[in-house]
Order: structure tokens, then sequence, then C-alpha cells
């Protein structure tokens, strides 16, 4: 179950859209009681610094007025204009959870490889080299880490890692899948760690 809490002054406001977010997804909730798992605050910049520090390493999504300064984002900090879409801020919500849960676990270590999710790095430890990743492919292995080798469909990985933007499309997803095996595949027509299949794409364990 992963639990949302909401920073609002505007009562009516969170109270709205903690009962949408309850009720679009089963595995979400709103329970003020609960430790969060997601911090979302409306517009009260002022409070920004006080949440990071109290709950550090839990994601937080800042929703922004129309016409505000956006802020630097980082991976635990995101930032929504309002007025947004139901179906893009949950997308959003679970594509940094994807990244967020996952690099909890420091270093994950897979054929050979160890990967630093918090530093972008990979590790080949058969030569010791070090390969820097950007955000976004740090994202997509730790997906297919924890899809654990079962082939992911483009449509699936665009759901799931970029969420609901309206610039990817499944040649997005190739031209990334592309950049990532030149850095880390010594034959990219006979990739080690991430193979085609049907169409998609899986992690080699």
């Amino acid at each position: 179950m992963i639990n949302v809490t909401i920073f609002s002054q505007n009562s009516a406001f969170k109270e709205d859209l903690s009962s949408q977010i309850s009720s679009a997804i089963e595995d979400y909730t709103c329970d003020e009681s609960l430790k969060p798992d997601i911090v979302v605050l409306d517009e009260d910049l002022s409070l920004l610094d006080d949440l990071q520090q109290k709950f550090e390493r839990t994601p937080v999504f800042v929703l922004l007025r129309k016409g505000d300064k956006k802020i630097e984002e980082t991976p635990f900090l995101k930032c929504l204009q309002k007025p947004f879409s139901l179906a893009v801020f949950l997308n959003l919500m679970q594509s940094v959870l994807n990244f967020v849960l996952a690099s909890s676990a420091a270093v994950l270590h897979f054929n050979g490889y160890a990967l630093a999710p918090l530093e972008k790095e990979l590790k080949n430890l058969k030569t010791g080299e070090s390969i820097k990743l950007t955000e976004r492919e740090v994202s997509m292995i730790l997906y297919l880490h924890k899809m654990k080798g079962k082939p992911i469909s483009k449509t699936e990985f665009l759901q799931e890692v970029w969420g609901y933007n309206p610039d990817a499309s499944t040649h997005t997803i190739e031209t990334h899948i592309y950049r990532l095996r030149q850095k880390v595949e010594k034959d990219e027509n006979w990739p080690e760690l991430i193979s085609t299949e049907n169409g998609g794409y899986k992690l080699n364990f």
C-alpha cells in the first residue's frame, strides 16, 4: 500500500485530491496517521525545506500555480503545474516510485554488474569499469530489474518509466535503449545485458 500525504491550506482541494487518488488506484491511500511514501505540497513553498528534512528520502511533489517559477527537480523532488490531469499526476508518481523504491536497496547486482541508482553508476564487476548513466537510463534498468527477466513491451515502458509524456513514443524507447547499449554492451548486435524479445526488452540476469 502506497500512502500519500497532502499538505495544503485549501481543505476542499486536499479532500478532493485525496479522494481521487484513493479511488483511482487500489494500492494508494491518503491516511494522515500513516508514514508517507509520497508527500504532496500544494503551492506553499515555505514548507518545502522542513518537509524534505522531516521526510528524508521520501519523494516530494510540489504543485505550482500557473505562472509560478519552477524549482530545480531531483529524483526525490518533482514539480507539477496546476491545473493538471489526474492520470498525468498518478503516472508521474508511479514513475518516481519505480526509481526511488528500487534505489533504496542501495546497490543492485545482476549479470556481472552492480547498479548504484543514486550515484547513477553501473559497474562492470568483471573489468572494474564504471559507467555513468542518465537518470532515465537508471529508471529503465530499475524497471527491467523489477520485472525479473520478464520481457517488457515498449508500450509498458512508456507507461511505467515515461508516464504520460506527450513527447514520448516507441521511437523514444528505441533511441534510449540504443544509447544505453552503446555504453554497456561489448557488441551491440549481441547484447548481453538488455535483450530484445517479442518486440520488447528484458534484463538478463
